[in-house]
């Protein structure tokens, strides 16, 4: 049975959301990632649509059709969907096009989040233009956007926290926050070192977070199963306990790590499904124990 947009509205009034990125089944059909995130108890799952972490896609993924079908299948592995990530430069000509067709599939599929990254410090003029465009959109799909930080060591309008608050506060509009992303600061802008306290400097003006660790060598940044890195993910949500309405993604994209200079490899081969789901089923433990107050 569909369940309605009004049921959904009084889950997410109830307390907090807590989701599981898709992005470690990279290479598995939905129906069944869906359904690995049932048998490991998630009760949400946040769809990942960005070009270099995941299979290769195009602008017809995110038709009408599509998106009916999609949802279907979420539902029929009894889970919701309440944020979903599509990261493009909102800064580039075609983002007003693009990303207003990734906000319609995102709400037409349940969510009422859609993250994405904010744009090249050298597109600020064409992604304050453009953001006009799409928080007006916002406001008529119900449905807000949540910039998150990169990962790649390049210049943002989003680098740090401190960037993120201001960004937030120069539009001043109430579907528009942060998705704030401490692992991506360790890879962004590793002389920071201490990640979690930025992430926690950036939670008044997030709308929604992603949790996901790491570890760094030699070869650069792999991602671990969460409460296993470096990253502190354990003060961070000590620090989501204080603001129990926010909701959280668990992001684990297994299949990839970072060089040494910060660009994403993914593996030529999906990640086994048994190792996917042994590392998610750690991370919702830690997650869970963290946050048991909440939950």
């Amino acid at each position: 049975m569909e369940r309605s947009d009004a049921g959904r509205d009084t889950a997410v009034n109830a307390g907090r959301i807590v989701s599981v990125s898709a992005a470690p089944y990279d290479g598995y059909e939905p129906a069944e990632a869906f359904d690995s995130l049932a048998r490991l108890g998630a009760t949400h799952v946040e769809p990942a649509f960005i070009v270099g972490y995941t299979e290769p896609f195009d602008e017809a993924v995110f038709t009408d059709g599509r998106a009916g079908a999609y949802r279907r299948l979420i539902e029929a592995s009894g889970l919701d969907c309440f944020a979903m990530s599509s990261h493009i430069d909102l800064g580039l000509p075609d983002a007003v096009d693009v990303f207003s067709g990734r906000m319609r599939f995102a709400r037409a599929i349940g969510a009422r989040i859609v993250a994405t990254n904010a744009a090249a410090r050298a597109h600020e003029l064409a992604f304050l233009r453009n953001m006009e465009s799409l928080l007006r959109l916002a406001d008529e799909l119900d449905v807000a956007i949540a910039l998150e930080n990169p990962g790649d060591g390049s210049d943002n309008l989003l680098n740090t926290a401190a960037d993120g608050l201001a960004l937030v506060r120069r539009f001043g509009r109430e579907r528009l926050g942060l998705n704030y992303d401490a692992a991506n600061t360790a890879s962004h802008r590793p002389a920071l070192e201490d990640f979690a306290a930025d992430a926690i400097e950036a939670m008044p003006a997030c709308i929604h977070i992603h949790v996901k660790d790491l570890v760094r060598d030699d070869n650069g940044w792999h991602f671990t199963a969460i409460g296993e890195g470096t990253i502190g993910c354990g003060r961070i949500l000590d620090a989501c306990r204080e603001r129990p309405a926010l909701p959280v993604s668990l992001e684990l994209p297994l299949r990839l790590h970072r060089r040494p200079d910060a660009q994403p490899v993914r593996r030529s081969e999906p990640v086994p499904l048994p190792e996917i789901e042994t590392a998610l089923a750690r991370s919702l433990t830690f997650v869970r124990d963290k946050l048991h107050a909440s939950i």
